[in-house]
């Protein structure tokens, strides 16, 4: 049975990644994936990229690709941080090479990663799932946003539903829960022990959260673990006060990245 670490959305929170990659250590995963995001908003984006790097795969996230390229549709403090982001970056303390090899990373992440999924025994036959892992949506894998009130967007809904033959794991909202293809949202405190995936005929699309923004009302960490039968959830605490220190040390990022962590907002 292989077990799968699936992280989203840093955001070079570096407090919040080691204290999930310390929970991920003690879950006896067999690899550790991000959907992307690693950067943009935290005071820590080099550090969280050379950790990621270490990462099985990591996908393109809107805020790596803005590092590289211009941001669009960013507000103000988000646009300030991600140019103070793409600074810390091309002119790390730790030299040219170290900086190369972060910028080669990012210009290298794909912006899909597809493959076979578990295999389940369906009236005698063994069908095999596919996986999809994107940072936004199956249609716009690094800018387009799932939202859970979408499920009434039944146009939208059905197209996304199309693009992919399984599961497809998300972030980008950093609002985690489960959408089903009969268009329910299923969030977290209601899937128990894990949410079943053993059917392979059904199709999910699953927002596995955030590591360092959570937007959902709980200020901790969230990640999913998946299996062969199951996906489930975690919940890490971290020393939110240790980031919020670092972004208000630093001018060129507005202290309401910071402040926000403490709503989980």
């Amino acid at each position: 049975m292989t077990r799968t670490a699936i992280l989203s959305d840093i955001h070079g929170n570096l407090a919040a990644l080691e204290s999930v990659l310390e929970d991920v250590a003690g879950q006896n995963v067999d690899r550790t994936v991000c959907l992307g995001d690693v950067i943009g908003y935290g005071p820590d984006p080099c550090a969280c990229l050379d950790k990621v790097m270490e990462f099985d795969f990591c996908v393109l996230g809107n805020h790596d690709s803005s590092a590289l390229f211009d941001p669009e549709g960013f507000n103000i403090a988000a646009e300030q941080a991600i140019f103070w982001t793409r600074a810390q970056i091309e002119c790390g303390s730790d030299g040219p090479e170290a900086s190369m090899r972060r910028m080669e990373y990012l210009c290298a992440l794909p912006r899909v990663v597809q493959e076979d999924g578990p295999v389940a025994d369906v009236g005698g036959l063994p069908l095999v799932g596919g996986l999809m892992f994107v940072h936004g949506s199956p249609r716009g894998p690094t800018n387009e946003y799932v939202f859970p009130e979408d499920t009434q967007n039944i146009k939208k809904m059905e197209k996304l539903f199309s693009l992919f033959s399984h599961l497809c794991f998300q972030g980008h909202t950093h609002v985690p829960g489960i959408f089903t293809s009969d268009l329910r949202f299923v969030r977290p405190v209601d899937t128990d022990d894990g949410y079943s995936i053993t059917d392979t005929s059904q199709r999910l699309m699953v927002n596995v959260g955030s590591v360092g923004q959570p937007r959902d009302g709980d200020n901790r960490s969230c990640y999913v673990i998946l299996d062969d039968e199951k996906i489930q959830y975690r919940r890490v605490e971290y020393d939110i006060e240790r980031t919020v220190r670092a972004i208000e040390a630093e001018h060129e990022l507005d202290d309401l990245l910071g402040h926000r962590l403490r709503d989980g907002r």
